[in-house]
C-alpha cells in the first residue's frame, strides 16, 4: 500500500480552504448585492460614499488578508510552515466573520429604506441628525460626523456612535447610525437625544459634567451626587434634544418611559438611564426654567399621579425624595454653567432654548404662515423648529394629532425630497 506524504494532504485540504474564502471575499464585496437599488439610491449621494468607502476598506483587508495566506501556503515547505498557514486561517475565519457582521448591520439599515415615502422620512431624519450637531460643533471647529438613520423595532431610539471600532476591529464607524421606531417616525426628537450623545462623545461633554454633578450638588444626602454623575450621559442628550425642540421632547419622552409603576420607579445601579421618575421630572423642571408656567406642569401634575412615591422601594424612594429639591440646580449645571466642552459657554448660550418655547414657535408660524410647512427655504431653514413646533402641537392638541402628523410627514417629505417644494 502506498504511503501518502501528510504534508501533501494537509496542503490539499488549506489550498481547498484558501481557494473558499477567496470566493467568499469576492461575493461579500459586491456592495449592490448588499442593499436593493432603491434602497442605496434612497441614500444623500455623501451619505452612500462614506458607507460605501468604509465597507470596501473592510473587504479590501480581507482580501489582503487571504492573499497573504495564499503566496504562504504556495512558498510552503515544512510542516511548519503549513501548520502556521493553517494557524492563519483559523484566524482569518473569525475576522470574516466580524467583517460580514459590519456589512451585515449596514445591509440591514440600507435596507429599512424600503419604499420612497420611508426613504424620505429617514432621509429628512438624516439631515435634522446632522444639523443639530452641526449647530454646537461648527463653531467650535470640529467635524460633525454624517448620520445614516434607520427603522427597528423597539419603543426608543438609540446610535452606534461615529468613531468607534466596528465588529470587524479594523476601522472606525463612518457615521452616526441612529436607530428610529416606527411609530415615533413622525415626531423624531429622540433622534435629536441620539446626536446629543454623539456630541457629548466628541466634545468631552459628560466627563466634565459628571465632575461638575459630583463637586457642586451641595446638600445632597451621602452618594446622592455619585448617582447623578453616573447619569450625565442620559441626561446629557436629554439636554441636547431639549435645547433644540423644547417641550416636544419632554412629552416625548414621557410617552416612551410612561410603563407600569415597577418600570418607572425601578433603580438599577450602574444603569446609565436615570430613575424614569425623575428624568421626566427633570425635563419639567427645564421647561419651567426657560418657559415659565405651561402644559408641562400639567404633564408633571398627572405623573405623580400615576407614580406614586410610596410605591417605589424604600431606598429608592429615598433617592428619589433626596433628589427632588435638586432638579433646579441640575438644570442649571447641565444647561447653564459653562463648560469648556462648549469653548468655555454654557449649552443654553450655544443653543438657546428661547428659540423653541411655545411662544416663539407660534409666532414663527403666525409670521410664516402655510409657507413654513410648503417652501423649500423655510423648510430648510427652520427644520429644527419645525420638529419642535409640530412636536409641540402633538403634544398640547392631541385631538388634532393625525392632522398634526399629516402635516409633519408633508414638510419632512420635501426636505426628504420625496415630495416637491414650493
Amino acid at each position: 500500500m502506498r504511503v501518502r506524504d501528510p504534508s501533501f494532504a494537509v496542503k490539499a485540504q488549506l489550498t481547498r480552504q484558501v481557494a473558499h474564502w477567496s470566493v467568499a471575499i469576492a461575493r461579500l464585496g459586491n456592495l449592490d448585492d448588499l442593499a436593493s437599488a432603491t434602497a442605496w439610491n434612497g441614500l444623500e449621494r455623501y451619505l452612500g460614499l462614506s458607507i460605501r468607502q468604509h465597507l470596501t476598506g473592510v473587504v479590501e483587508r480581507l482580501k489582503r488578508q487571504v492573499a497573504h495566506m495564499a503566496a504562504g501556503l504556495s512558498a510552503a515547505a515544512s510542516p511548519a510552515d503549513l501548520e502556521n498557514i493553517h494557524r492563519q486561517l483559523l484566524a482569518f475565519r473569525k475576522q470574516y466573520l466580524r467583517a460580514e457582521t459590519t456589512l451585515d448591520f449596514f445591509a440591514d439599515a440600507i435596507n429599512t429604506r424600503t419604499s420612497p415615502t420611508i426613504a424620505g422620512l429617514l432621509k429628512a431624519c438624516d439631515s435634522l441628525g446632522y444639523r443639530s450637531m452641526t449647530a454646537i460643533l461648527d463653531p467650535l471647529g470640529k467635524a460633525t460626523p454624517v448620520v445614516l438613520t434607520y427603522l427597528d423595532k423597539g419603543l426608543g431610539a438609540s446610535i452606534l456612535k461615529a468613531g468607534v471600532r466596528l465588529w470587524d476591529g479594523a476601522g472606525e464607524n463612518p457615521v452616526a447610525a441612529i436607530k428610529m421606531v416606527p411609530q415615533n417616525l413622525h415626531r423624531p426628537t429622540s433622534l435629536i437625544h441620539e446626536t446629543g450623545h454623539q456630541v457629548a462623545h466628541i466634545t468631552g461633554w459628560n466627563q466634565e459634567m459628571a465632575s461638575a454633578y459630583e463637586n457642586e450638588l451641595e446638600g445632597a444626602p451621602a452618594g446622592v451626587a455619585r448617582v447623578w454623575a453616573g447619569w450625565v450621559s442620559e441626561i446629557a442628550a436629554d439636554a441636547f434634544a431639549f435645547v433644540h425642540t423644547g417641550y416636544a421632547s419632554v412629552a416625548a419622552l414621557h410617552d416612551v418611559l410612561a410603563g407600569d409603576p415597577g418600570s418607572v420607579l425601578r433603580h438599577i445601579p450602574g444603569d446609565p438611564h436615570p430613575i424614569s421618575y425623575i428624568r421626566v421630572l427633570l425635563g419639567v423642571e427645564m421647561c419651567r426654567q426657560f418657559y415659565g408656567a405651561g402644559a408641562w406642569d400639567d404633564l408633571s401634575l398627572a405623573w405623580g399621579l400615576y407614580y406614586p412615591l410610596d410605591l417605589a422601594p424604600v431606598r429608592t424612594a429615598a433617592l428619589l425624595q433626596a433628589s427632588l429639591p435638586l432638579l433646579p440646580k441640575i438644570v442649571d449645571l447641565t444647561l447653564c454653567r459653562s463648560m469648556q466642552a462648549f469653548g468655555g459657554r454654557p449649552l443654553s448660550d450655544r443653543i438657546e432654548p428661547a428659540r423653541v418655547s411655545p411662544q416663539a414657535l407660534e409666532g414663527l408660524e403666525r409670521r410664516l404662515g402655510p409657507a413654513l410647512y410648503t417652501s423649500m427655504h423655510w423648510i430648510w431653514t427652520e427644520s429644527l423648529r419645525l420638529l419642535a413646533l409640530t412636536g409641540l402641537r402633538a403634544a398640547t392638541l392631541p385631538l388634532q394629532a393625525a392632522e398634526t402628523y399629516q402635516r409633519q410627514e408633508s414638510w419632512m417629505l420635501r426636505l426628504g425630497g420625496a415630495l416637491q417644494a414650493a
